[in-house]
């Protein structure tokens, strides 16, 4: 039914729901920002593929073999198992071993685009402010279509991309980097959790154990990897005429050099993560049946032509030397306990104890991931297991560091806090010194010192004053009162009264006046002589202000039951 007005005009129609939905520029904005990442990554790797194709001498394709070849690449370097069919048995091999450095390419711009796609809009000027979880999903979809039909180009190619591997490894760079990227973004919040998650598990992850935690696994992770790059540096230098020899056998031309070189230089963090599991003890596959540990290499492993192969312990039983790095792992479990503990007096040691080994776990979590990645087939039968075990890592990462973890952060925590608790002591010691043994006794001591003689020594009886007879027989004394005790902050005084002062002499009568004769002279009348001034009568002591103290004795003060 059509609606009209007073003047029988109709009334515009409400808009549909349809209509009411508006494309937003902003989230077209990141889409394309994710497709433009994945583009550039793809980009990157194929102008490098056709240089190295321009400048090879015996090229065994065309162009297009190249660029299917650089999207292989592209996906492999997401950790896409990529699959070899020229073999010399026709079996096709699997290549899975990723390089790690590669790895940095497609993770570093994707969290770029995310970034960018966050502070796009600050909502002045009509402009639209997309929230974090739309700016993660348009870059993730922008990106995963570009991966989709790479994949699908890779498929023509001489070493296509496995469709399940590509199918989960894909996308989970694409989500992690992303979520990296949206973070940064918005000031790398650390809290609180969404409202979804449930209460228990929000009131649980704003303790400080965790943030600390995290600390130390990275800061011990850090450590067995330096570790690690120390072990290959070493061991690249011992066998640095083997090394040599590998790199000049594997082609004589300059280009072909040069790509064994990058391809060296993009396997370096994965021969970090190797020297790390051997650090650790659980070494490292070689193949079927040969393993390198610092207890010994087992085992004939026929390896490739590489030059950081070339760099392995020998085979045989391991040395004083190899079993020396073992020590690695325990400067890991140090760190850890180092970097685990706060700072805040009030934190208790099973608290710290508690953190320590969240820290070890965080450790063992790094190490194991890393060894998942660093590790893959490299073929068929005899190299289809190349690399560290990464639960074998994982579990040895754990054990080693939360050995000496927790005990050097309790007692790292206990240096920590020992001034604050010596500063406490002697707090409590001045409040209650007063009442310990021995003190009062000294106290007293130098009371009595600087009194004088108004308290005198404890150790001897109190001096009598004897009182002088007076010359003239005096009346009878009245009886002396009784000695009065008081009692004064626990010490008992016993005072006697002062001796009354002697009674003053009566005055002597004075003389009858005498007349003195004068000379001759004027007669002047005559004066009588006055009597003599009396002498003026002795002064009596001075009574003391405070009465002598005729003995004291110390009694011990209780304190009051609590």
């Amino acid at each position: 039914m059509t609606q009209v007005t007073e003047r029988g005009t109709p009334l515009p129609a409400a808009p549909r729901a349809a209509a009411g939905r508006r494309r937003s520029p902003a989230a077209a904005a990141c889409v394309l920002g994710g497709a433009v990442a994945a583009g550039l990554g793809l980009g990157f790797l194929a102008v490098l593929v056709i240089v190295l194709w321009i400048s090879s001498p015996y090229p065994d394709s065309g162009p297009g073999g190249a660029l299917h070849l650089a999207a292989g690449l592209w996906l492999l370097a997401h950790g896409t198992e990529l699959v070899r069919y020229d073999t010399l048995s026709g079996v096709p091999a699997p290549v899975g071993v990723t390089p790690l450095l590669l790895v940095a390419l497609p993770a570093l711009l994707m969290r770029r685009a995310a970034r960018l796609g966050s502070a796009s809009g600050d909502g002045g000027d009509g402009d639209e402010v997309l929230p974090a979880s739309a700016v993660f999903s348009a870059v993730t979809c922008g990106y995963l279509s570009v991966g989709s039909l790479a994949t699908v180009y890779a498929a023509a190619g001489p070493m296509p991309a496995d469709p399940l591997s590509a199918a989960w490894h894909v996308p989970l760079v694409a989500v992690l980097a992303a979520a990296g990227g949206v973070w940064a973004a918005k000031g790398r919040p650390v809290g609180p959790l969404p409202q979804w998650v449930p209460g228990a598990v929000r009131r649980a992850a704003a303790r400080p154990r965790y943030p600390l935690a995290l600390r130390a696994g990275a800061a011990g992770a850090l450590v067995l990897l330096g570790g690690g790059a120390l072990l290959v540096g070493a061991s690249l230098a011992w066998h640095a005429a083997e090394v040599q020899a590998s790199f000049l056998a594997l082609t004589g031309v300059w280009s072909g050099r040069f790509a064994v070189l990058l391809l060296s230089l993009a396997l370096l963090p994965n021969a970090m993560v190797w020297g790390a599991a051997y650090a650790l003890g659980p070494g490292f596959a070689l193949g079927a049946g040969a393993t390198a540990t610092p207890l010994g290499f087992a085992g004939s492993p026929a390896l490739p032509r590489f030059p950081l192969l070339a760099a392995l312990p020998p085979e045989g039983p391991g040395t004083l030397l190899t079993c020396a790095t073992t020590g690695v792992a325990l400067l890991a479990g140090l760190a850890v306990g180092w970097f685990a503990v706060r700072r805040a007096r009030e934190v208790s040691y099973r608290e710290t104890a508690l953190t320590a080994a969240l820290g070890a776990l965080v450790c063992a979590l790094l190490l194991a991931g890393l060894a998942a990645a660093a590790s893959g087939p490299l073929g068929s039968r005899g190299l289809a297991s190349f690399g560290p075990v990464w639960w074998a890592t994982g579990a040895a990462a754990f054990a080693w560091t939360l050995l000496p973890a927790v005990p050097v952060a309790v007692a790292v925590h206990s240096w920590r806090t020992r001034p604050a608790r010596q500063a406490d002591a002697l707090a409590l010691d001045a409040e209650d010194e007063w009442h310990d043994s021995g003190v009062r006794e000294l106290r007293w001591e130098a009371l009595r010192r600087a009194a004088g003689a108004l308290v005198p020594d404890l150790a001897q009886d109190p001096p009598r004053v004897q009182t002088p007879a007076p010359a003239d027989p005096a009346p009878a004394a009245a009886p002396k009162p009784p000695r009065r005790l008081t009692v004064v902050t626990g010490i008992h005084l016993n005072l006697t009264p002062a001796p009354a002062p002697a009674p003053a002499p009566a005055p002597a009568p004075a003389p009858a006046p005498v007349l003195v004769p004068q000379p001759a002279g004027p007669a002047q009348p005559a004066q009588p002589a006055g009597p003599p001034e009396p002498a003026e009568p002795p002064r009596a002591a001075p009574r003391p202000l405070v009465p002598p103290v005729s003995g004291a004795r110390v009694l011990p003060r209780r304190k009051p039951q609590a």
